[in-house]
């Protein structure tokens, strides 16, 4: 188990990377509209991703 959840989150770290990797400004840019997104709107689209991550993990379980 532990295993997995390692490599979980070692290919979670590679994916969230490849943007400022191949492209800083877009990311920095993407920061600051991010930064400057209400509350409400950030917590439901936290919450679409666990629900999408959930699924995925169902289906592929």
């Amino acid at each position: 188990m532990w295993d997995e959840l390692l490599a979980a989150f070692g290919l979670m770290l590679v994916l969230e990377g490849i943007l400022p990797f191949l492209s800083p400004n877009a990311f920095r840019q993407t920061l600051l509209r991010i930064s400057q997104t209400e509350d409400r709107a950030l917590r439901l689209a936290g919450l679409g991703c666990m629900g999408l991550g959930l699924v995925v993990l169902y289906l592929f379980r």
